[in-house]
């Protein structure tokens, strides 16, 4: 049961609770929430996305289930929440991207791309007659010759972060994190604590068809989703 006080702020995006509170964008965060969980890890070599698909039933084809992104070639994006409203900021990035090529003849900033896409969702928590965006997402890319990776929330927040994660299993993979994350590990390395985190978010119900993973190096300064093959030798030599 809602307090007296909080029905009827809960019911307008516009106005603020005598507490400061603007309740329908907590419960978009909440929609986050309730979300898969989905990981970004920073390391020597450049940056991994993994995210949890979470299939549901048998009869469901596992590569219906997109959950990672490719923004444009330097740049990816992992998902969690409303898989429709990231979508819709997927889409909204990409054509950021290509709109930055054509005027400025270059690659975007993934900062600038971030910070576009953040001021856009903030806006939607400031006008009627629209909801905020259901979803967060971790935006990585490589801008001059830097490896980065930030954090979005639906109230247009942007953070950069080393190691993080968003979803349902942000607490535990949170922990893993503080506890053993370091830079200086390989890729390699880098996956396996990430399939750990993944691990203890989902109590061990993962396998390689729930699993997807994206990398970008530093290097080839290039995004690109792991192949099925790749994905299951990295799931069977962290379950050996």
């Amino acid at each position: 049961m809602q307090p007296q006080y909080q029905m009827g702020y809960d019911r307008a995006i516009t106005v603020f609770s005598p507490d400061g509170r603007l309740y329908q964008v907590e419960y978009a965060r909440e929609a986050v929430k309730r979300g898969t969980t989905a990981v970004g890890i920073k390391c020597s070599e450049g940056v991994v996305l993994i995210v949890d698909k979470r299939v549901t039933s048998r009869l469901l084809e596992p590569v219906s289930i997109e959950k990672i992104f490719k923004i444009d070639v330097h740049i990816g994006v992992a998902s969690s929440g409303l898989v429709g409203d990231a979508r819709a900021l997927v889409d909204r990035a990409r054509v950021e991207a290509q709109i930055n090529r054509v005027s400025y003849n270059e690659p975007i900033d993934v900062e600038i791309l971030a910070k576009k896409l953040c001021d856009h969702m903030q806006v939607y928590t400031q006008f009627g007659g629209a909801r905020p965006y259901g979803t967060a997402l971790l935006i990585t890319g490589i801008s001059d010759g830097e490896a980065r990776l930030f954090e979005t929330d639906p109230s247009g927040t942007l953070l950069e972060y080393k190691a993080t994660g968003i979803g349902i299993g942000r607490p535990a993979v949170m922990k893993v994190f503080e506890d053993e994350y370091r830079d200086d590990h390989s890729f390699a390395d880098t996956i396996k604590l990430g399939l750990k985190a993944l691990n203890a978010a989902t109590e061990g119900k993962f396998d390689v068809n729930t699993v997807e993973i994206g990398v970008i190096s530093v290097e080839e300064k290039e995004f690109r989703k792991l192949e099925k093959d790749e994905v299951r030798s990295y799931v069977e030599q962290y379950e050996e």
